[in-house]
């Protein structure tokens, strides 16, 4: 009887167990390029599948606090991460808690619509405007009754807080510098370009976050003004449209961003105020007027809300949106929020709601496995490397739209061609140089006046009324 012979597979446990449930994982792999070559291909392809899986994926809307009335304005609450304050257009001030969407406390804050809420940078009380010509101080611990009242001569329609000092400046007809110790303001800025000060009503001030006693506002005018409570000295900058609000962004101190009526989304350097490399970057998508804008803490993104039913992301260095939020009984929205902590946006609308929504459409909530979090770092790896491919950019980009915004969109591009070709035609048919050409970043400013107090309707007044300077003593030249 012959002996055959016979191969046995041994393995060595040593080579392929860990001692014990802490060490590394062992990985049998040699990272020979030349044993891989189709390393690409498979890359390629867990990226095409990561870009589907996101669109999968992507269910942005969490909840909603429903109002009796219309929301009109909204803030961050001064001191807890999962509070706000929102209030409605029939004077309402209300307190939400995000985390179990119920509403904490209620007053009935003003006589009309409430114009603004800003918490106070010591986080022991917030600010409310309201169509009554009021402006309130609540506490936190107490908000039945306000602290302290201020009353104007006229309407006020916003107000920003400084970040250390305990002052603010309103807007309205003009634009007062206030000291909380006091009842009259400190000082009046006023810029007229007419006797009559209506034409120059403001509609948004904000400070700088950083360059602290820089704050900038829009009027009815279309002008965007820049003011230093040092020097006393503005720069005012003629735009072709209205400005609607106004955000600074807060990791680069010389970014302004405004929203304009004319439905685009513009960033300002202020540093290059004078020269035509003001505008940094136009962003566009909305279909109609922007109403609001806000931040991310990061300063990379911001949100934008617009009379389309729409908000829409935008990254800080791109003109095109990064994502559409809208809901099928979404009206328009008035106002939006970012928080804090970098997961949600918040957008109140006229339809009696505010929506939160995830600041990532297909961002899982919840505590992350350590191999969740090590799959979601892969696949933003290879989107960014493979982002550039056409399959990938097309799915990337795509946007499922309401019915009214793709038609106004397609409107507005036919628009744009048309434009475009009657000034190419003109162009053509003209002298050389009678049709200059001007770039798209500079088409929406007018043109930009800075002169000194002297000689310009910038008149500070100190002497504490809430009249200002004498209007017979207020010029201003013609642009």
């Amino acid at each position: 009887m012959s002996i055959k012979k016979i191969n046995v597979i041994s393995r060595n446990p040593d080579q392929y167990l860990r001692e014990t449930k802490r060490d590394i994982h062992k990985v049998q792999r040699n990272y020979d390029p030349d044993l891989h070559p189709f390393e690409a291909a498979r890359e390629y392809k867990l990226a095409l599948n990561a870009v589907k899986l996101e669109k999968v994926f992507a269910k942005p809307f969490i909840g909603s606090l429903t109002h009796t009335e219309e929301v009109s304005a909204i803030s961050r609450h001064p001191s807890r991460l999962s509070c706000i304050f929102t209030g409605t257009v029939d004077g309402e001030v209300l307190l939400w808690n995000i985390a179990t969407q119920k509403r904490q406390w209620q007053v009935q804050g003003h006589n009309g619509k409430v114009w603004c809420i800003v918490g106070a940078p010591d986080g022991n009380s917030f600010f409310t405007v309201g169509n009554d010509k009021t402006i309130k101080r609540w506490s936190l611990e107490d908000s039945d009754l306000p602290t302290d009242t201020w009353l104007c001569d006229t309407i006020v329609t916003s107000l920003t807080h400084h970040r250390y000092r305990q002052e603010f400046v309103t807007c309205g007809q003009r634009v007062l510098l206030w000291d909380v110790g006091t009842k009259a303001p400190k000082t009046s800025y006023d810029w007229t370009t007419t006797g009559d000060r209506s034409d120059t009503t403001t509609t948004c001030v904000k400070f700088s976050p950083v360059q602290a006693d820089v704050f900038a506002s829009g009027d009815h005018s279309n002008n965007l003004v820049l003011y230093d409570t040092r020097a006393r000295e503005v720069k005012k900058l003629k735009m072709s449209m209205r400005i609607n609000s106004l955000a600074w962004n807060p990791m680069e101190a010389f970014i302004l961003t405004a929203a304009s009526e004319d439905y685009n989304v513009y960033s300002f350097d202020i540093r290059n105020f004078d020269n035509k490399g003001r505008v940094v970057c136009v962003h566009e998508g909305h279909t109609s007027a922007v109403t609001d804008i806000d931040y991310a803490p990061t300063g990379r993104e911001f949100c934008t809300a617009s009379f389309d039913k729409s908000v829409r992301i935008f990254r800080t260095t791109e003109a095109h949106s990064r994502d559409v939020y809208h809901g099928k009984r979404m009206f328009r929205v008035n106002c939006v929020l970012w928080s804090t902590d970098n997961k949600y946006i918040l957008s109140g609308s006229s339809d009696h709601n505010v929506r939160i929504w995830k600041a990532q459409a297909s961002e899982k909530m919840g505590i992350l496995a350590p191999r969740e979090k090590s799959a979601k770092n892969y696949n933003e790896e290879l989107k960014n490397k493979f982002g550039h491919f056409p399959e990938l950019r097309r799915i990337n980009h795509h946007r499922h739209l309401p019915k009214h915004i793709y038609n106004a969109k397609k409107e507005h591009r036919a628009i744009k061609d048309a434009q475009a070709r009657k000034e190419a035609n003109r162009r053509i048919h003209s002298r050389p140089g009678a049709v200059p050409f001007i770039p798209f970043q500079q088409r929406s400013v007018v043109g930009l006046q800075d002169e000194i107090p002297s000689t310009s309707g910038f008149s500070p007044n100190q002497s504490g009324g809430v009249g200002g300077g004498d209007e017979d003593d207020e010029e201003e030249d013609d642009m």
